[in-house]
């Protein structure tokens, strides 16, 4: 069974990254999302283990003790870590398995899985992505424009990435996220992998 392909999909906030994820996995076949741990409480309608997995800071800390995570991250008082176990053994599988996460844990899978396909998602202007942003209507002038830094922030390391898809289009972001997912797929060492015994009968004598 061939290898399954890791890839790290990053935008900012407002860029529309977790609707074409989700649009991606709905529609294709041997892809899913890896599920993160979280110290943070569970909200209502969440489940466990499908939205998190939801632990304690005592077994978080110990798992990062033990070299459980791909990457882990501290985000205001809450905790979020990549399980790398679950990610190799769905690789090993022949699952394709996508990594929510920002550039920095980006940066720590690529450091320990280089062979890795990035993706960076772009807002197609920054008008757009304030308006967006905006468009929740829950939050006032300053927590907007505090998320606009942040996000101008992570913007900054979209050279960092192997792709860039433009959310400007839905339909169009996710073809192109799609085509991505596909094209890698049909790479020469995966696809020889799977085919094998076809590839060897053909050059037979």
């Amino acid at each position: 069974m061939s290898q399954g392909t890791l890839f790290i999909v990053s935008a900012p906030s407002g860029a529309g990254k977790t609707s074409l994820v989700r649009e991606l996995i709905e529609g294709l076949d041997g892809i899913q999302v890896s599920v993160s741990h979280t110290t943070r409480p569970m909200r209502p309608g969440e489940v466990d283990g499908v939205n998190y997995h939801f632990v304690d800071m005592a077994t978080f800390e110990a798992m990062i003790e033990q070299g459980d995570f791909f990457e882990h991250a501290r985000v205001f008082d809450n905790c979020y870590g990549t399980s790398r176990s679950a990610v190799e053994t769905l690789l090993a599988a022949g699952q394709d398995v996508i990594l929510e996460i920002d550039w920095q844990g980006a940066r720590q899978v690529r450091e320990q899985m280089p062979e890795a396909v990035s993706v960076f998602i772009l807002p197609p202007s920054r008008e757009e992505l304030e308006r967006r942003l905006s468009s929740r209507g829950t939050d006032d002038h300053q927590v907007v424009s505090a998320r606009m830094r942040e996000a101008v922030s992570e913007m900054s390391h979209y050279s960092e990435y192997d792709f860039l898809v433009i959310n400007d289009d839905f339909t169009t972001a996710l073809d192109e996220l799609r085509a991505l997912v596909v094209s890698q797929r049909l790479a020469t060492p995966r696809l020889g992998q799977r085919h094998a015994p076809l590839l060897e009968a053909l050059l037979s004598d």
